[in-house]
């Protein structure tokens, strides 16, 4: 169990959350080559896809979500049941494909092609020293155990934070708003302050507010003081939030 809930948590919060989404994805601060390049691999181990696949997967979700009408594939509205069938077993066909256009940096990159062609042999690394330092129980919790629970989490908070519930900006004309999941920035390694993410997705710090808890900036601030870190984004400022409304709840 130890083994399960350090392997989870670090991959996500490290990895997924850090990695991919706040450095790959939205390039919201910058680090040397290699650690950048060690991130993204720990949010390989997570489980969902490949750098370069995920990367796709998100811009396309977002520019679908700012649409004035979105599918309800991609907003979340759909009963609890029917989106964890879609987003868990499902591929979105388009009839007309949008034109997402990743960065050269991220698609010429030799370890990400190699990542990207490999992600799911990735967990065989894992999963040997995992038998020779504990056996079949540490495999068990340390790759399915934790490639389920990170999976399916990551399905679940994504879920909860694009319907209802509190938040503090809307974004006018977007399809789909996203909301403030209270209580939840240690198991969500921040990502639950969603409404923040959608109004600012330039900022590293994605809880803003001082009962906002937010791990992946604390791992941010750390790698800042150990000189690995710098240009890091924050929100914009007042007089730059001509596209942002204030409210006080999502509908």
């Amino acid at each position: 169990m130890l083994v399960f809930l350090v392997s989870t948590y670090a991959t996500l919060l490290i990895g997924h959350s850090v990695g991919m989404h706040r450095k790959l994805i939205h390039r919201s601060f910058d680090c040397p080559k290699w650690l950048e390049r060690l991130l993204v691999y720990l949010g390989v181990l997570v489980g969902m896809a490949g750098p370069i696949g995920l990367v796709l997967i998100h811009d396309t979700r977002d520019w679908a979500q700012r649409m004035p009408h979105c599918h309800p594939f991609f907003s979340h509205r759909s009963p609890l049941w029917l989106d964890a069938l879609w987003q868990l077993n499902c591929r979105f066909e388009f009839q007309n494909t949008p034109e997402i256009q990743i960065e050269a940096e991220i698609l010429e990159d030799r370890w990400y092609q190699f990542l990207e062609s490999t992600w799911i042999l990735q967990q065989v690394p894992v999963a040997l020293l995992l038998f020779l330092v504990g056996g079949w129980p540490w495999v068990v919790w340390g790759v399915f155990g934790r490639v389920f629970v990170s999976v399916s989490g990551h399905w679940i908070v994504t879920y909860l934070t694009h319907n209802p519930g509190p938040g503090n900006y809307l974004v006018p004309d977007a399809g789909v708003q996203a909301s403030n999941l209270t209580g939840y920035g240690l198991i969500t390694f921040g990502e639950c302050w969603h409404n923040n993410h959608h109004a600012f997705p330039e900022s590293a710090r994605i809880g803003l507010q001082p009962n906002e808890y937010d791990p992946g900036w604390e791992v941010i601030r750390l790698l800042k003081s150990l000189g690995l870190v710098w240009n890091i984004g924050l929100p914009r400022g007042e007089k730059s939030r001509e596209d942002l409304l204030l409210v006080d709840f999502i509908k």
